[in-house]
Formats: C-alpha cells, sequence, structure tokens
C-alpha cells in the first residue's frame, strides 16, 4: 500500500544570525536503509519558506508501506543561504508504522537546537498526474495605493475527519511580482494526493499576496473538480474568483491534462461518485454500511481501529528440555532462543497499533497438577506490558511447575481468544471506537487434531480476529498449511490464518514480519465489510495535543547542490534478531 507523508515544523531555531534576519527552512526526506543490502533513498526536498521559523511544507512524499516492514525516514531541515549553501537546523527520524498507530497517524519530535517537526501520515490512493497551467486577471490589488499585489495560488483537497470535514494544502505556486494579471508555471501534481483518482472530489483554489514574512493576504477563491478543470480548459471561459463574497477576479485555466491513470483508478474514481451519497451520511462510529463495502485498512485505522494482540506459546514435550542447549525452548543471557525471537520481532511491529501495548499471553500443551492444559494463563497477571513484558510472562511459565507434555492442541486458544477479540470490540464500540485482534500461536509441531482446530478457526472467523500461526524447528507442517488454505477465496469461509515457518526467515526480522502479518489489512477489512461497519471519519488532533518525543540520533549526512540531492554518509538502522 502506498502512504502519504506531510511535514510541519514549529520555534526551529533561527541560524540566520543577527544580522540576516530569519531563516528561510526547508526539509529533505530521506528513507533509511533498514536490511542489509538496502540503500538509504532520498525521496526529495520540500519547498522554501522565507523568514519563517514554523514553517508547514506542502510538499507531500508518497512512501510505499505494509504492515510488518520496517519503514523509518529522516526528515532533515536546513535554512536555505543560496542555491548551494545550506545550514543545517536539525533532524528528526520517524518510523511509519509508530506514526500510523498514534492518534491523529501525526507524530512529533524535538529537533536538536531547537523546536519541533510533526509528521502525518495517511493513505494515498489513485493513480496520474494533473498538469495544470493556469493565469487570472483583473485581480483585486491588497497591496495598497503605492504598489500591486505578488499573486501565487494554493490547491487543497477535502478532507472528512472526526471534526468534520477539513482543507489540506497540498500544493503552493511561485509568486509573481507587481502584477495583477499572472500567468503562472505549469505545475505538475499527482492526483493520489489531489482527489484520490476521484475525478468529482473538490479542490479549493486560493489566491494570496505574497508577504516577505509569511502573513500571506488573501486575494480571492474558488471551488471546483479536476473535471471541472478539465471543462474550464476546453471551454476557454473564465471562471470567478471570490473574496468574502464579492467578485474578485478572473481564473483561466489554460491547461488541464490528465495522464498516467491506470483502470482500476478510474472504476475506483466511479464507485466514489456512485456512492458519494453513502459516504458522507454521518451516520459514522460503528454505524452499518451496505452489505459488502470495502474500506482499506488505512482507513480503519486512521480513524483510529486499533489492533490487539493475544499471544499463544506451545509448551508441549517435543520441545525439548528447556535446560539443555539446542531445543526451543532454551535460556542463554547471551541469545534468545526461537520463541523469544518470534515474540521480540512480531509483537515490536504490532505493538505500534495498540494504545496500552497490555497483551494476554497464553501457554498450551503442559500439565499442571497432572492435569493436561490446552489454555493457561502465563505470568501473574491477564495482560502484561510491551515485549519485555511478555517476554518476562513466558519465562515465568517455566517457575511454575509446569510439565511440558502434550498433545499440541489449538481450538481453546483459539476459542478463548475470538471470545476475547469479540469483547475488546464491543468495549471499544461502546466508547465510538472499533477494535481488531491478532492471536500469534507459536509451536514446535502440528496440530494433533486439524479438523478440530479447523472448526474453531471457522467459528472464530465470524469474530473480528486474524490467527497468526509460527512454526518453529524442524518439524513437518503439513497440517499447519492445510489450516491456512482451507478457508478464504472459492470455500465460502473468511480467511483468517496465516502459516508461516520460522526457519525460512530466521536470519532476516524484516522478512519474517513481513510475511506473517501480511495478509492481516485484508482479513481486518474484510471482516468489517461483512458486518457492515465502516471505519470511523479520519481522527484530527491539534498539535498542542501531540506529545513531544526527544529526537532521534542517526548518522546521516546529505550532498546538497541545484541539480540532485545524495545520501554521502550513514541513512542506515538495520533491525537484528
Amino acid at each position: 500500500m502506498k502512504v502519504e507523508i506531510s511535514l510541519h515544523a514549529q520555534s526551529l531555531k533561527n541560524v540566520a544570525g543577527s544580522f540576516k534576519g530569519t531563516s528561510d527552512p526547508f526539509a529533505v526526506v530521506t528513507q533509511i536503509a533498514t536490511a542489509p543490502g538496502e540503500k538509504p533513498q532520498v525521496l526529495g526536498k520540500t519547498e522554501v519558506i522565507k523568514n519563517n521559523l514554523s514553517p508547514n511544507w506542502v510538499k507531500v512524499f508518497i512512501v510505499d508501506y505494509e504492515l510488518g516492514s520496517n519503514v523509518k525516514v529522516a526528515v532533515s531541515i536546513f535554512d536555505e543561504v543560496r542555491k548551494s549553501e545550506n545550514l543545517p537546523m536539525g533532524c528528526a527520524v520517524f518510523d511509519i508504522a509508530e506514526v500510523l498507530g498514534a492518534r491523529g497517524n501525526t507524530k512529533c519530535k524535538r529537533v536538536k537546537g531547537g523546536g519541533t517537526v510533526y509528521l502525518h501520515v495517511r493513505k494515498s490512493t489513485g493513480s496520474g498526474v494533473l498538469r495544470l497551467k493556469m493565469a487570472a486577471k483583473k485581480l483585486k490589488n491588497v497591496e495598497g495605493l503605492f504598489s500591486k499585489s505578488d499573486p501565487f495560488f494554493e490547491l487543497s483537497r477535502k478532507l472528512d475527519a472526526a471534526g468534520g470535514k477539513t482543507w489540506d494544502n497540498v500544493y503552493r505556486s511561485e509568486w509573481l511580482k507587481n502584477n495583477l494579471n499572472p500567468e503562472w508555471e505549469e505545475a505538475a501534481i499527482d492526483l493520489s494526493i489531489l482527489t484520490e483518482g476521484d475525478f468529482e472530489k473538490p479542490i479549493l483554489i486560493n489566491i494570496y499576496d505574497h508577504e516577505s514574512k509569511g502573513n500571506h493576504t488573501p486575494m480571492g477563491e474558488l471551488e471546483i473538480t479536476v473535471n471541472g478543470l478539465k471543462a474550464a480548459a476546453e471551454s476557454r471561459k473564465p471562471l470567478a474568483v471570490r473574496l468574502k463574497g464579492k467578485d474578485a477576479g478572473e481564473l483561466y485555466i489554460l491547461k488541464a491534462d490528465v495522464s498516467g491513470v491506470d483502470s482500476v483508478t478510474q472504476n475506483m474514481a466511479a464507485v466514489s461518485i456512485s456512492s458519494s451519497s453513502t459516504t458522507s451520511s454521518p451516520a459514522y462510529k460503528g454505524a452499518a454500511a451496505s452489505t459488502g463495502e470495502r474500506h482499506a485498512f488505512l482507513d480503519y485505522i486512521a480513524g483510529g481501529c486499533e489492533l490487539n494482540v493475544a499471544i499463544a506459546i506451545d509448551f508441549t514435550g517435543s520441545n525439548g528440555d528447556p535446560r539443555q542447549p539446542g531445543t526451543l525452548h532454551y535460556f542463554n543471557s547471551g541469545q534468545r532462543n526461537d520463541y523469544e525471537t518470534a515474540i521480540n520481532a512480531i509483537v515490536s511491529i504490532l505493538s505500534k497499533y495498540d494504545t496500552d501495548k497490555q497483551f494476554p499471553v497464553w501457554g498450551f500443551g503442559a500439565k499442571y497438577g497432572g492435569e493436561i492444559q490446552h489454555c493457561f494463563q502465563c505470568g501473574g497477571a491477564d495482560k502484561h506490558m510491551g515485549v519485555e513484558g511478555v517476554l518476562q510472562a513466558y519465562h515465568a511459565v517455566f517457575k511454575s511447575g509446569l510439565v511440558m507434555s502434550g498433545p499440541t492442541v489449538f481450538d481453546e486458544v483459539i476459542r478463548s481468544a475470538a471470545r476475547y477479540a469479540a469483547n475488546t470490540h464491543a468495549s471499544a464500540q461502546a466508547r465510538g471506537g472499533q477494535c481488531y485482534t491478532i492471536l500469534l500461536i507459536l509451536t514446535d509441531g502440528s496440530v494433533s487434531d486439524v479438523q478440530a482446530t479447523a472448526r474453531a478457526l471457522e467459528d472464530a472467523s465470524k469474530d473480528p480476529i486474524s490467527v497468526v500461526i509460527v512454526g518453529l524447528g524442524n518439524d513437518d507442517f503439513s497440517g499447519m498449511r492445510f489450516l491456512d488454505n482451507f478457508s478464504g477465496p472459492g470455500t465460502g469461509k473468511r480467511d483468517i490464518a496465516q502459516f508461516v515457518a520460522f526457519n525460512q526467515h530466521r536470519h532476516n526480522s524484516q522478512s519474517l514480519t513481513s510475511e506473517t502479518l501480511n495478509e492481516i489489512p485484508n482479513q481486518l477489512s474484510e471482516y468489517f465489510a461483512s458486518v457492515g461497519v465502516r471505519p470511523n471519519p479520519a481522527i484530527r488532533r491539534s498539535d498542542s495535543s501531540i506529545i513531544v518525543e526527544e529526537e532521534d540520533e542517526i548518522d546521516l549526512s546529505l550532498k546538497i547542490d541545484e541539480e540532485e540531492i545524495v545520501v554521502a554518509t550513514g541513512g542506515t538502522d538495520f533491525g537484528t534478531f
């Protein structure tokens, strides 16, 4: 899936010097290399904002992201002194999963030396480019008696947010000095950013008089669509610009060409248009949608849907004596065993989408008091805090007097997790929210009763849950692969199971998490569609409500010139097991 990154900053340190005025900041976004063999990639730079220590950049960056992948970006801020000379103003590193998991999909980091930078992530949909060229005539002068206005224009898209519909600026033109009849340079605007590929989605065009101090004066505005721009370009008829309800000039669309739009985007646009009366309904927050109506995973995440995680650990005797080196549960203070490795990698990713980071941990396949237990609590509490809490609960089991036994039975754990998923989602709905649960089963062997497990999965498919089974060791996992394939397209059953053999990914944590979690976004959206629950409106937060986090240190040096920006040194942050 593709996501969009937008940036703004507050109270940056002025590095221009006492006699040179205020800094002119711009930001460079670099995708950090997070795995061996990758190289850091400069995604681009924002526009320069003159004389402004709290810039709101309109440049949007698009990044590929999949649940389970480790995607990080560095935001490097500079003061442009000359085109080839820039003064550093600070740097901050953001984990895209952490931003998506944050309320409002926004994070704020402190910049070393002074100030803060905010990064917002949202879904990117659609394709194609709008090539737009505009001119204006008879604009009203707002500069005063002795000079003329210096006009530029901005394009904004309409967003549906929890507080209502809002405009989000996505493009800003150059400004033309002393000109009430401007003709601006041609602009190339990504349609996924401007309208999500919907040619009937409203666009707001604002014209401003440029002021060097940044407090630009409105000169007029109008609302239109991509189709409206195309029609205006064909007719050559002027569009009326209005300011406070009065005529303020004419806008001419000299060019509005669309290219690179694939058939999927065109179909999406058609669906969006035909269903606009439905999607604009205020009956959100768990209201029923039409049967089968599908929304994307990121739509639910943007609306505050949380991912809960439950962990189930295999304590059957086939794992071997945990006191013996080489067995799957063997504890070595200098190196994680396979269970610890899988917990650390997978729960670390999913915890970024869970606000309280409290996880239930269950065990199966052990005897207590001579009686086999197929679902028992690990540790001394119902839930445990973060990855470290899960690991502590896991370790505590070996001090609890268990006898590792068998057989390998999953159905009790699956049914317990399904009840937990239904209850947590019902509680979230009562608060106006949404919740989806992922059950992570870690096991060393094939399940003893495949058909009983399949029935448990089929029953659980009616609840907001996905089941991820990670097979550790060298056993025959053919039964697990059957569970992975017994549902889905053509079977009439919702697919909720995914099996991954740990050994195939044991040397690459990103490969493990990507393979383990890649089906969950589709399973989540499929579940909510099946029960007619739409995503809540995207949450929008004020800057003052976002917790400022400390900056992350990273070794990154950029070479910036008029032609290109490249990474000179650094820009790597390899995750390890």
